[in-house]
């Protein structure tokens, strides 16, 4: 058998490499630190616990789900024989990045294969672009280590349901968002049961371990700590507050607390309260929506990407927060789109390769300018939000109009 990878497969890891290997770097070059919360917070928070020091999530409430602490702890590892020889900080950034990249290969292996489908290498590069567009941002943030654990999950649902929904699930215990992926899974697939049983078994799982190492009220704290948050200012809801900004109306001020950047002015505080109960009726809404359409009948192929990414949006454009690194959440749902219904997934892609050029324009590049409110700064980011809406409104079209019948055969 000629085990050797064909030229398009060669083609497609030398971008992957290349495009790591640059945006690992450019993050070393942009400015505004867009390598800040690895060595800032996320080293920090794994030398208390590896020297016998506060555990985040266990021993102090946490604003991540506990299973975020795991690749903190193992980059570290990483970092470890690189001390001597570039410092804490910078050995740990390298490792951060190993441990990353290596992931994305793996996820990256089983999405393209040795003979991939013309979706498949279409994903792949992708992929490929979204990253190199979206910039050191993708890489250096907790949510990176989510995405290729999602892309996994997800190409397994139909063939390795109980395993794909376990590895969501853990993905949801490092960051929520990949939990809308196990939510459209149980919505659209036939093999609920097992992907139940998968879920419930990582989450009871977690939860045993966490009351073995002494927590008790703290499990749940990554919920009731994002209750009490203020509007950031990249957050889809603040848009308007920000051109009072611009205008003077309105303030931008950093929260010591929470260590990001919020909008203060008349109102922001009701937007706020009123975000979150919003998030929660949208994804009930929407989630009911894909539930008729698989009581109908609806196939996987045609139901779950439409279904996953709308509630993905939906999770984005409700939420208080509007951290750069959200944008990776759109990732695997759209990578998934494309193995399964390349066609249909043409403009929700290209939407989102648009989202990820505008959303590094925001941050890091332009992030100084935004906290000044300079117009051009928040004409940026405005476009990028309404951006959000507009692909919130297609992923709800396309969900409206999933055919209640089945496919005679997947599209790959």
């Amino acid at each position: 058998m000629n085990r050797r990878l064909t030229p398009g497969v060669l083609a497609l890891w030398s971008a992957f490499v290349l495009v790591h290997v640059l945006t690992a770097a450019l993050g070393w070059v942009y400015p505004s630190q867009p390598m800040g919360d690895v060595v800032l917070v996320y080293e920090p928070w794994a030398s208390s616990a590896l020297g016998g020091g506060s555990i985040v999530g266990v021993t102090e409430t946490w604003v991540y789900p506990q299973l975020a602490l795991v690749p903190m702890l193992a980059a570290a590892g990483l970092a470890a024989p690189l001390v001597p020889l570039l410092g804490v900080s910078s050995a740990y950034l390298v490792g951060w990045a190993v441990l990353v990249v290596v992931l994305d290969g793996i996820a990256f292996a089983v999405l393209v294969g040795r003979s991939p489908s013309r979706a498949r290498r279409a994903a792949g590069w992708f992929w490929c672009a979204a990253l190199l567009l979206l910039g050191p941002i993708a890489l250096y943030r907790i949510d990176a280590i989510t995405v290729p654990i999602a892309v996994i999950g997800g190409l397994w649902l139909v063939s390795r349901p109980t395993i794909a929904a376990a590895l969501l699930t853990i993905g949801a215990w490092i960051k929520i968002w990949p939990g809308a992926l196990v939510v459209a899974a149980l919505v659209a697939a036939r093999a609920r049961l097992r992907m139940l049983f998968g879920a419930v078994v990582v989450t009871a799982a977690v939860a045993v371990v966490l009351l073995l190492l002494g927590a008790d009220t703290e499990i749940f704290g990554f919920l009731t700590e994002q209750t009490g948050r203020g509007l950031q200012i990249e957050a889809v809801a603040a848009t308007p507050f920000l051109w009072l900004a611009v205008a003077g109306a309105a303030r931008i001020e950093y929260s010591f607390e929470i260590l990001t950047f919020q909008i203060t002015a008349p109102g922001v505080d009701a937007v706020a309260a009123a975000l979150t109960p919003v998030m929660a009726i949208a994804v009930v809404v929407i989630t009911g929506i894909g539930a008729v359409k698989a009581v109908r009948g609806a196939a996987f192929v045609w139901l779950f990407p439409p279904l996953a990414l709308t509630l993905v949006v939906t999770l984005i454009v409700t939420n208080k927060v509007g951290s750069p690194q959200f944008q990776t959440w759109l990732l695997a749902p759209l990578i998934l789109w494309i193995v399964l219904d390349r066609t249909r997934a043409r403009v929700p892609a290209v939407i989102v390769l648009a989202l990820c050029l505008l959303t590094c324009l925001v941050y890091p590049l332009g992030y100084d300018a935004l906290l000044r409110a300079d117009a051009l700064a928040v004409a940026v980011l405005t476009v990028r939000n309404l951006l959000l809406l507009v692909l919130l409104v297609l992923g709800i079209r396309a969900l409206v109009r999933v055919p209640a019948i089945r496919p005679s055969k997947p599209q790959e």
